[in-house]
């Protein structure tokens, strides 16, 4: 039996077919709309490309956004044009499929757990490092929602009280400090603190200090430039810092980081492991959760999803 999983991003609509087995047979991908009309008319148009070419069983959407607890409908969506919008109906309707939504990290999460990082795992946990974090929790065995389907925004744990401004409203996240946007803004104040030690960022970036992103920075790294090493270091530590508090409150045996910026995980993974394993409480008097990146790449939430449609499937009515 095949299944479809639709990533449904604020830059693109990604959509694969997903056999049994994990494995992805075709795929599809359009830019995101900004409107609602046209975003639901993007995800039925790769949908039924794909349906063309494969038979398949039902559909499951990845949302990055707030999906409520029957995962019928999308609450909110901070780059989507939905707001209380009962999007699996809508879907249902336009393509003549069973549908189910899914937060696109909590999908990541069941991809990861079924085929990928934390096959096997018991309580798990996904970290996201993106333009923000995403997260997703294993507990027993089965994904934590919360009671109203929006947990969990560890993205949003405050790290450092009075720090950064977050478009949530807050300051000092952890994601203002652990994200690709964050790395950005770390390089920009050490490039401005610490002038004349770059020697391959700051040329990049001269009189435009917007031109920064955490691609860039990582490249730098990579490079040798002292100022994105410090950068990506401080990335490590409040990485670090972060697992730590999540490791205190759910005690996961393995935490799977994914993410764009998980791409550059040689550059900072074996260094957030060891402030993780100083920060945690109890440290050196307990089991550490083994850190890993996630198997299934930018694939992940895709698969997920298409094994939540799958299991919805072969579930009688």
């Amino acid at each position: 039996m095949r299944t479809i999983g639709v990533d449904v991003g604020g830059t693109s609509v990604r959509a694969g077919v997903v056999d049994e087995r994990g494995s992805l047979l075709d795929t599809a991908r359009v830019a995101t709309p900004s409107e609602e009309g046209a975003l639901e008319d993007a995800i039925a148009g790769v949908i039924e490309g794909l349906r063309n070419r494969h038979e398949v069983a039902g559909v499951g959407l990845a949302v990055a956004g707030f999906v409520a607890r029957d995962r019928r409908s999308v609450m909110f969506a901070p780059h989507l044009a939905w707001r209380g919008a009962p999007v699996a109906d809508r879907i249902e309707k336009r393509v003549g499929l069973p549908v189910l939504l899914e937060h696109d990290v909590n999908a990541a999460m069941v991809g990861e757990h079924r085929f990928g990082a934390a096959r096997g795992a018991h309580v798990a946990a996904l970290v996201a490092l993106g333009t923000g974090i995403g997260a997703g929790l294993l507990l027993d065995g089965k994904l934590f929602r919360g009671a109203y389907g929006v947990a969990p925004e560890l993205g949003h744990l405050t790290v450092v009280r009075g720090g950064r401004p977050c478009p949530c409203g807050k300051y000092g996240c952890w994601e203002r400090y652990c994200s690709g946007t964050a790395l950005a803004a770390t390089a920009v104040e050490l490039l401005t603190r610490h002038p004349g030690r770059s020697t391959v960022l700051a040329p990049q970036v001269a009189g435009d200090p917007g031109s920064v992103t955490g691609r860039r920075v990582a490249g730098a790294a990579r490079d040798g430039d002292p100022i994105a090493q410090l950068a990506m270091a401080e990335l490590a530590k409040w990485l670090g810092e972060g697992l730590a508090l999540v490791a205190d409150v759910f005690d996961p045996e393995i935490i799977v980081i994914g993410g764009g910026v998980s791409e550059s995980a040689p550059l900072f993974l074996d260094e957030a492991r060891e402030h993780y394993a100083g920060a945690i409480t109890g440290a050196r008097h307990r089991p550490l959760a083994r850190i890993r990146t996630a198997h299934l790449g930018d694939d992940t939430a895709i698969v997920g999803a298409a094994a939540l449609a799958l299991e919805a499937a072969k579930t009688p009515v």
